[in-house]
């Protein structure tokens, strides 16, 4: 037995292109209302376009203060519930630590961190409210295992692992499943791959996923009986050395 998705209420940050975008297609797949948030930027035009009359769609930059709860908000007027939060809003970033830029690390906590607890937090009364609720948050196996060359990137994983757990016991009674998706090497944008061929022959290797078998593991999540929360879901690429 599953959970169905149809006509859930699904907000997705960060929609507009990878791991955001193919959850948002997926979801649309098994008939659930779309809640999406996006980026103002090249991308924009083509998740609106693609979407046009099949969602709401809000334009945010969630490191700016008060867009998180003004996005949630919206929405929230727009469909009077959000069932599901998948918050995968973020940045990437590798970098050798004395010779690093502070204000990307300022950014990327931001985006990775404060935006993941700020939005989860703005979401939380009204699944409180009406006793339902699931939560996935984007984290990666750098979250589970350090990193050398993206120990920012890496410390900000951590705390999204640290802080689903916490937050699963908090919200449990409630009726409300939350966990983290934990991929290893996605073959997107944000880690620099944009050519498919290039993609393909990864893929044929084992050298990493796409951003659609992430959001598989994602439905698979989510559509589990209300019994059982995936707490963890920690998805490889057959040959990454981890």
């Amino acid at each position: 037995m599953v959970y169905p998705l149809k006509d859930k209420v699904a907000l997705i940050t960060g929609a507009s292109s990878g791991i955001g975008l193919a959850t948002a297609r997926a979801l649309a797949a098994q008939g659930a209302q779309l809640a999406l948030t996006a980026r103002l930027d090249t991308e924009y035009s083509k998740l609106v376009e693609e979407f046009s009359g099949r969602a709401s769609i809000v334009a945010a930059d969630l490191c700016e203060d008060g867009m998180v709860e003004k996005v949630v908000d919206d929405h929230l007027r727009t469909f009077g519930r959000i069932d599901v939060l998948v918050a995968s809003a973020g940045m990437f970033h590798q970098g050798y630590v004395p010779d690093d830029d502070p204000e990307i690390w300022d950014r990327l906590i931001g985006l990775n961190v404060n935006s993941v607890f700020r939005t989860i937090r703005r979401v939380l009364p009204s699944m409180v409210a009406q006793q339902a609720g699931d939560i996935v948050a984007l984290s990666s196996v750098s979250g589970h295992t350090a990193i050398h060359h993206e120990p920012v990137y890496s410390a900000s994983k951590h705390a999204i692992q640290a802080f689903i757990h916490g937050l699963r016991r908090q919200v449990g009674q409630q009726n409300i499943r939350v966990g983290a998706v934990a991929p290893g090497i996605v073959l997107t944008k944000l880690t620099g791959y944009t050519d498919e061929e290039q993609i393909a022959e990864k893929v044929r290797l084992g050298e990493g996923v796409r951003a659609e078998d992430v959001a598989d593991a994602i439905t698979f999540m989510l559509s589990r009986p209300r019994h059982v929360t995936i707490r963890d879901m920690v998805l490889l690429p057959s040959n990454q050395p981890i």
